[in-house]
């Protein structure tokens, strides 16, 4: 029999498929991260928000967050890239922000960008190899680079990405 059910709508599709690869992988990022990785394998942590579906969380004293002006904390979600040395010896963790908050007329007042600060309830990593992109004369993303120069480091490094990832529904995608 027929029915007249209208069709789903692209939207509809991505957001199920977001809400389903969300749920089902999001483990990966505290199971399975420092393994693959330690492995050879590249693990990129995207941001959901690329298919509709936004984190409806905030951000708490005790969530991780990541600032670009000290008491600021940046809303965009960056897209990160992992990868580790085969002896984990040691790594290096790529963000992009692609149209950071921080570069708002109504953030500019707070103060200039002095590094990236990875804040969590452990305390604070940071980094101030910090780049800004233009495209005809106006700011459009932030990379930023993070390099881990021990197993302890990287420990420390993937406790914060845990805690920031919870707290901002990232997930894992294997590259």
């Amino acid at each position: 029999p027929k029915t007249n059910s209208p069709p789903l709508s692209k939207s509809f599709i991505y957001f199920l498929f977001s809400y389903f690869i969300m749920k089902t992988f999001s483990f990966l990022f505290t199971l399975a991260a420092s393994s693959l990785v330690a492995s050879g394998f590249t693990v990129t942590p995207t941001s959901l928000t690329r298919w509709g579906v936004v984190s409806s969380t905030t951000t708490t004293e005790l969530d991780a967050t990541i600032q670009f002006v000290r008491g600021l904390d940046e809303k965009v979600v960056p897209d990160v890239k992992l990868t580790r040395a085969r002896d984990g010896s040691s790594g290096v963790a790529t963000f992009q922000f692609v149209n950071p908050n921080v570069f708002d007329a109504s953030t500019q007042s707070q103060g200039e960008i002095t590094g990236m600060f990875m804040i969590d309830e452990e305390g604070e990593l940071s980094t101030t190899d910090v780049n800004a992109r233009f495209a005809n004369g106006k700011p459009q993303a932030i990379e930023s680079t993070y390099v881990m120069t021990s197993p302890e480091a990287w420990d420390r490094f993937m406790r914060f990405m845990e805690r920031y990832g919870e707290a901002n529904g990232l997930g894992f995608t294997k590259a």
